[in-house]
């Protein structure tokens, strides 16, 4: 149970209420994370724009990549439930219960390129506290793997954005 009273779709303002009202029809529930943005329209607003722009829209990173950055960062950041439901939406975007098994087992366990390898490690180390410790060499030696300024950017981009959202969940409580 969150720690704080979480609005139910009557109590939500009409804008989030049509944003809502898809996700009720299709599933017949809205999840805690959904009514916990909805307390505030312009948080709301400001993280459906994030997660449309970084994870739904189609971007330079695959959404294989984007998944494993979604589910080894709250992982990381022990949100349960931000990786319970990246579970599922890698699911839905076509990632298998192998693959989505063996990155829960780590960047190590997954059968992918050192390349993909190499992100997924930096990812990591650009969700911690002291990521002010990184240094250009290792960006430059992503660049010199293949990945562009953009893919890197983007990658960080999404980092932020879970620990963000991990951040909220584990705060508030949700998922518990």
């Amino acid at each position: 149970m969150a720690h704080i009273k979480l609005p139910e779709f009557e109590e939500m303002a009409p804008a989030i209420q049509d944003k809502a009202r898809p996700i009720l029809e299709k599933t017949g529930e809205l999840g805690e994370i959904f009514k916990l943005l909805a307390i505030d329209e312009k948080i709301y607003f400001a993280t459906d724009v994030m997660i449309q722009k970084y994870l739904l829209d189609e971007t330079t990173l695959s959404y294989d990549i984007k998944e494993a950055i979604a589910l080894l960062v709250s992982q990381e950041n022990g949100c349960k439930m931000c990786v319970d439901v990246h579970k599922s939406i890698a699911k839905m975007l076509g990632l298998t219960d192998k693959r989505i098994e063996e990155i829960l087992q780590g960047i190590e366990a997954i059968d992918t390129d050192e390349k993909e390898k190499a992100l997924l490690h930096f990812c990591i180390k650009a969700a911690q506290k002291d990521n002010y410790k990184i240094l250009k060499e290792e960006i430059d030696a992503l660049k010199e793997m293949g990945w562009s300024d953009v893919q890197i950017i983007e990658a960080v981009a999404i980092t932020g954005y879970f620990n963000y959202i991990n951040t909220l969940s584990n705060v508030f409580g949700l998922g518990q």
